[in-house]
């Protein structure tokens, strides 16, 4: 069964509250603006294309419902003001902001259109917010299939092991994942031999969410604690040695910088260190050519809480009891706490960018070339031998 966080049909949308995951399978309704607000604040969906998509569709169903005015100008500037809200969820995350900008423009185009009223508007709004769902799984499984191949390349004809960080699956996206797609790629190809994932403290992406993935689709899996990851690099056994580390992305800068969910730099470090190659997967629209690097990322500090507490149902000793969910305190009373919700990884310690294209690799100057994120068509944009894509 596809596992989907998001479900939406004309007037309704439904998002997985992954808040109660991996416990509790619990769908909520998203029935307009302000709700998608709160859900993505929340983190009741999180991933940064799932973001994007759930703030579009949850406008979306809102004006499927509202009595607007006829005025195309009107409710044109109505979307606007509603889209610079919805921006406002998660600031770090660019795809949210990318997608805000693309829907205005053809907000703005439908109504400055002859003849066009309020309802037509709507429509093309409605229209464009419901291609992103579909348009992101077809992105993800290319994704997943330029990764698969550029790790393959690593060790022909054997099967490899693979690290990563947070959740970048089904959950974080319209479905199938770009990180964790490329390792839904492998799994089907037979050329993975294990998944390993960290836990992701302190929100614990990876031991609710990923983990909850790869026991879902029956991927051979390993859970580790962050604190684990140089341990299992330095490990050279066949089933432990990890091949490459793959990671997604909450924005990739114009010169590579990637901030990722925190604990993304550190992995990156051990990697360089120990010799594996470190992966960042991302559709097109994580690339932010505007951000010059990764020093103009503005990054989200949560609440110091999620650090100092832990939630989860009651364990009797034999059994988890799902109606007795409980927050525990795991830190001392009155400790001061810093909380960032993603790091920044320079350029240098990043192999390759995955993209729906394909995979960035740097060019002669020791630099990524991410100008095809805006210029898609452009014919120098060249393939190499999997399908990736050469700096220039």
């Amino acid at each position: 069964m596809v596992l989907e966080a998001i479900r939406y049909k004309p007037g309704s949308l439904q998002i997985l509250n992954q808040l109660k995951l991996p416990h509790q399978v619990e769908y909520d309704d998203v029935k307009g603006s302000e709700d998608g607000w709160h859900t993505i604040k929340d983190m009741r969906t999180r991933g940064a294309p799932a973001i994007a998509i759930v703030a579009a569709l949850s406008l979306a169903v809102e004006l499927q419902v509202a009595r607007l005015s006829d005025n195309a100008e009107e409710v044109g500037a109505f979307i606007v003001e509603k889209l610079d809200y919805l921006v406002m969820s998660r600031p770090t995350a660019v795809n949210l902001a990318d997608a805000a900008r693309k829907l205005k423009m053809i907000v703005e185009s439908a109504a400055k259109s002859d003849g066009n009223d309020g309802a037509a508007v709507v429509k093309a709004y409605c229209d464009a917010a419901a291609q992103m769902l579909i348009s992101d799984v077809s992105d993800n499984k290319a994704i997943g299939k330029y990764g698969a191949e550029w790790i393959e390349k690593l060790a022909p004809g054997e099967q490899v092991s693979v690290l990563t960080h947070c959740n970048t699956g089904s959950l974080a996206t319209a479905g199938y994942g770009t990180a964790l797609g490329v390792i839904r790629s492998l799994y089907g190809n037979g050329s993975l031999k294990r998944a390993f994932c960290t836990e992701t403290r302190p929100y614990n992406q990876g031991s609710r969410l990923t983990a909850f993935e790869l026991v879902h689709d029956k991927i051979p899996a390993t859970l580790i604690t962050d604190s684990m990851a140089s341990a299992l690099l330095r490990l050279k056994g066949p089933s432990e040695r990890i091949a490459a580390i793959v990671v997604g992305a909450d924005r990739v800068a114009a010169n590579g910088d990637t901030a990722n969910k925190i604990g993304t730099y550190q992995l990156a470090i051990t990697a360089k260190h120990h010799g594996v190659k470190f992966l960042v997967a991302a559709p097109r629209t994580t690339i932010d050519l505007q951000t010059q690097s990764g020093a103009d990322i503005t990054i989200e500090e949560r609440p110091g809480k999620e650090m100092t507490m832990i939630k989860g149902p009651r364990f009797d000793g034999v059994d988890l009891d799902l109606s007795q969910v409980e927050m525990v305190s795991i830190a001392a009373k009155g400790i001061d706490v810093w909380n960032p919700a993603f790091d920044v990884t320079p350029a240098e310690l990043i192999d390759g960018i995955i993209t729906e294209l394909g995979v960035v690799e740097k060019g002669a100057n020791g630099g990524f070339d991410l100008t095809f994120a805006m210029e898609a068509h452009n014919e120098s944009v060249k393939p190499n031998s999997v399908g990736g894509l050469y700096a220039a």
